[in-house]
């Protein structure tokens, strides 16, 4: 079994434990307390479990405003309508429209099954409403306790590892591409590198999205910022390669930008600002300004496709540029 099939068996098995313990353990409080219902608890934290830490807490607190509102529907509807099935649906479709309206749709279950109690038992007491409070209370207090507990350093550890992963990748489809423009014998398909690359970023950044939500302090959205940015990159090196394969007979500057490309590739790092990157680009924009016009409708079509192919270098560059330029004094302490 391989690494990354240990890792996500790991936040499986933990996630699975959460939701048995805490559906158990809220389940047998409510029981001790002498509730009505008291399953229902336990159906309320295994929903809430199933969101990060962040949403958690926001929906938790929604939970339970959200509770007062179907309280006073079902408190003003279901004694003045004969049909509770007619009733059941009106009061389900407020729910519904005013959920999705306001992005509460992961609240809508717990609400439904409040209603259905009050359906069902027509009691309209303090105390029935107290019985169902505490239903939602108890499940969504148990669910914030056990989502405090995360997988976060070998969760950090893995997105780490995929920073060093994407950037070797890059190195490497960079060289290829210069290899390219030189006529050289290419030793793998850049095309299918890069698909690779552009769907393991798309993990990583759902990878990192989750760290975030189920970490404190706004810095840790440092890692999404990141892969966020080298997809961005993985983007130019698609329209670098397309720029490419479309010059038929590859000019003297080729072997020029070429040396660029596997000079720049070295500096995909991290931690690099690519000032020094941007200047010799700039440089490189420069002397190709100064050659002679070319005298084919050929060599003048490749000159400009290859002036195309340096614009999405400086592109390419300009992503990490602006990336390390938006760094927060506190994401450079802790990750520079």
């Amino acid at each position: 079994m391989s690494m990354e099939m240990k890792r996500k068996l790991r936040k499986t098995l933990l996630l699975a434990f959460k939701i048995a313990v805490g559906s158990g353990a809220a389940i047998y409080i409510a029981e001790a307390l002498h509730l009505e219902y008291a399953v229902s608890a336990g159906t309320v934290t295994l929903l809430a479990l199933l969101a990060t830490k962040w949403e958690t807490i926001r929906f938790s607190v929604i939970r339970l405003g959200t509770f007062f509102v179907t309280v006073l529907m079902a408190f003003i509807l279901l004694p003045r309508m004969h049909s509770e099935w007619v009733a059941y649906g009106v009061i389900v479709f407020a729910l519904v429209f005013l959920s999705d309206l306001l992005g509460w749709r992961s609240t809508l279950s717990v609400n439904a099954v409040i209603t259905a109690h009050y359906m069902t038992r027509q009691d309209f007491s303090a105390a029935f409403f107290w019985n169902e409070f505490m239903l939602v209370f108890i499940g969504v207090a148990i669910a914030f306790i056990l989502n405090l507990f995360h997988l976060n350093k070998s969760q950090k550890k893995h997105l780490m590892e995929g920073i060093r992963y994407v950037e070797e990748m890059m190195q490497s489809d960079l060289r290829e591409l210069s290899d390219y423009l030189l006529k050289a014998q290419m030793s793998r398909n850049v095309w299918e590198d890069i698909r690779t690359l552009e769907k393991k970023l798309k993990e990583l950044m759902e990878e990192a999205r989750e760290y975030h939500s189920n970490t404190f302090g706004a810095h840790h959205d440092y890692y999404l910022d990141y892969f966020e940015m080298r997809f961005d990159q993985c983007q130019m090196l698609d329209s670098l390669h397309s720029e490419m394969r479309r010059i038929r007979s590859m000019p003297k500057q080729a072997e020029v930008v070429a040396d660029y490309i596997r000079y720049m590739a070295d500096y995909v790092l991290e931690k690099n600002v690519p000032e020094k990157q941007m200047k010799k680009l700039e440089e490189l924009f420069a002397d190709m300004r100064k050659e002679e016009l070319p005298e084919t409708q050929e060599e003048f079509e490749s000159r400009a496709l290859l002036y195309h192919v340096l614009m999405d270098l400086e592109e390419f560059l300009k992503y990490k540029q602006a990336f390390a330029e938006n760094l927060s004094e506190r994401q450079r302490a802790d990750y520079w």
